[in-house]
């Protein structure tokens, strides 16, 4: 007979909350305490929380970020376009002036935030190596 192992035997018990986690990592903090940098510059992750010792150096923010923060920004100044154009007060100038230096600084600016956002999602999931020293961070496994 095949059955199912439960996750709860391969997980440690401790709650991990996912908007308190994400909200962590937008501040560039440990997504578990909430005290600890997360990064230690632009966009490197600590290999561990320098509070409560979690570690950081498995995750797997890799495309996610950048991603989120183009269409962030796309949506915004897509609408502020849109308007502009409505109104009749765009000139090419202005687009140039204007709207290329913001589509190059506003993603770079959320970059930091959006990618602790990640990496405060996956702790809080357990994924890719979060799920606690030792145990199981996939799927549950068949057993007979």
């Amino acid at each position: 007979m095949t059955t199912l192992v439960s996750e709860e035997t391969h997980f440690d018990s401790e709650p991990r909350p996912i908007w308190p986690a994400m909200l962590n990592g937008m501040r560039c903090r440990c997504p578990r305490c909430g005290k600890g940098r997360l990064l230690h510059s632009y966009l490197k992750v600590n290999d561990r929380c320098s509070e409560c010792g979690e570690e950081f150096f498995h995750h797997r923010a890799d495309d996610l970020p950048p991603y989120v923060a183009i269409m962030i920004v796309g949506h915004i100044l897509v609408t502020i376009m849109f308007h502009m154009e409505t109104i009749g007060a765009g000139s090419p100038f202005v687009y140039l002036a204007v709207f290329v230096p913001l589509s190059i600084i506003m993603p770079l600016a959320m970059l930091p935030s959006i990618k602790g956002a990640v990496v405060g999602l996956q702790w809080s999931r357990r994924m890719h190596g979060f799920a606690g020293a030792g145990r199981m961070e996939s799927k549950p496994e068949l057993t007979q």
